[in-house]
């Protein structure tokens, strides 16, 4: 089973030290809503979205409707998904606007085509211990952390690309 990470960290590293948190909610209990409710948090919604995609190279994206950077964002990873998404790519991200209608208006500027978790809480934010926004991290097809970025940076899109490339060439354990 997959389980959200708390990181900590050490100068600019990120992955190093991972505290990992284990939520007891079994997977097939669980159905991914668009708003957690008291009975579905955000953090059970992206448990049960890192456990439902094990085997996947998971990008998951934490972003908000002020951030000028995630606009630029969300297209390349519109572009990934039809890119990628067949040789097992997901795109998770997580809003954490306070007010709901703040993050509609983004997406009626801004097209997802990719799945959103509304955090308006900050719990999810909590647990990776954001730097900045966007902030993204990028999971092997065991689920291990490989990347992380804080921002988003067009002049590394190519970097971006190229470590999407790296982990999708991978088999996960498990698999041949």
């Amino acid at each position: 089973m997959l389980n959200l990470i708390q990181l900590r960290t050490k100068g600019n590293i990120l992955l190093k030290g991972l505290v990992f948190l284990t939520l007891t909610l079994p997977v097939s209990s669980v159905t991914i809503a668009s708003e957690p409710t008291a009975e579905q948090s955000a953090i059970t919604q992206l448990q049960t979205a890192l456990n439902t995609n094990k085997g996947k190279v998971i990008y998951v994206d934490f972003w908000a409707s002020w951030c000028k950077p995630c606009r630029q964002s969300f297209p390349w990873m519109n572009q990934m998904k039809r890119k990628y998404g067949a040789e097992g790519l997901k795109i998770i991200t997580v809003n954490l606007d306070k007010e709901h209608q703040l993050a509609e208006q983004f997406l009626k500027e801004n097209p997802a085509d990719f799945q959103i978790i509304f955090d308006p809480k900050g719990e999810t934010a909590e647990k990776f211990a954001l730097q900045g926004m966007p902030m993204s991290f990028v999971f092997d097809r065991n689920g291990k952390p490989q990347f992380s970025h804080v921002g988003f940076i067009t002049k590394k899109i190519p970097q971006y690309e190229s470590e999407l490339n790296q982990l999708l060439k991978t088999k996960g354990e498990g698999h041949e």
